[in-house]
């Protein structure tokens, strides 16, 4: 099977990816990986969507919005953040945003001088580090050789820091079966009370909700659809009542069932 993440080898991505798949091949945006899969291009994808310091990864959400995927596994994983260079002299920190924001304490207190560059994946910053000897990567400390030294190791502002990434494939694969599902909701609809129905659709059924994030539709301005997590099966009665109460709600836009899956654990 072959799967697509983002690359260079060497990102986060690409260990949750390789847990999933024997064949990894790389793309430098999460909106192009989702493309390439709604598109036949590969048979997964392999995209970051939530950071447990971060919160969620807003190019992922709306390019499962926007193209036609759906959801086969989360994949959680624990993220462990090293300070790779070719010496400790440097004066730019590169990375990708997320992982900069998630050791923004570590890099104030002792690098305050610093530049940061947000790159388009922690393996490109850990390849900037190892072509430029002013430059210092984050990345995971698998990455150092020997041209890289780490100098510093679990930088991350908070133990806890994990990432959930999602495994997606065909919108023809999309499944019942499963412990969670993922909605996105389009109302096209603007009232009082709106959010409210869509909540009580799941609590009058005792339906935990896991995630329930707002997004621009891009249609007009004030306008959002909704992402939504929740802890039951699309195979469930209760899980197939609640996602038809949304579906009424929002009869004047659309609901997609990206499907039910469940979570793959991957320590590293």
């Amino acid at each position: 099977m072959k799967a697509v993440t983002l690359g260079p080898a060497g990102t986060y991505s690409h260990r949750a990816a390789r847990a999933v798949a024997d064949s990894v091949e790389f793309r430098e945006a999460v909106t192009a990986i989702v493309q390439a899969v709604a598109d036949g291009e590969y048979d997964r994808g392999v995209v970051p969507i939530e950071n447990s310091i971060e919160g969620s990864v807003t190019e992922s959400l709306d390019a499962v919005a926007e193209y036609e995927v759906s959801v086969l596994k989360e994949i959680v994983t624990p993220i462990r953040h090293a300070l790779l260079a070719q010496s400790g002299h440097f004066e730019v920190v590169a990375s990708h945003s997320q992982a900069l924001a998630q050791c923004r304490s570590y890099l104030e207190a002792e690098y305050p001088d610093a530049r940061l560059e947000a790159v388009a994946s922690t393996a490109r910053g850990v390849e900037r580090a190892r072509e430029d000897p002013t430059v210092a990567g984050i990345g995971h400390p698998d990455n150092a050789d020997g041209d890289l030294q780490v100098l510093a190791e679990d930088i991350q502002d908070r133990s806890s820091n994990a990432t959930r990434f999602l495994v997606v494939g065909p919108a023809s694969e999309a499944s019942d079966a499963g412990g969670k599902t993922s909605l996105v909701v389009y109302p096209n609809a603007n009232y009082p009370g709106l959010l409210l129905e869509l909540l009580e659709a799941f609590a009058d059924r005792d339906i935990n909700l896991s995630r329930i994030e707002s997004r621009p539709s891009g249609n007009r301005l004030g306008d959002y659809l909704f992402h939504i997590d929740f802890e039951a099966g699309l195979y469930e009665q209760r899980a197939q009542d609640a996602v038809a109460e949304v579906e009424e709600i929002a009869s004047k836009g659309w609901v997609r069932r990206l499907g039910s899956y469940d979570t793959m654990h991957v320590l590293y």
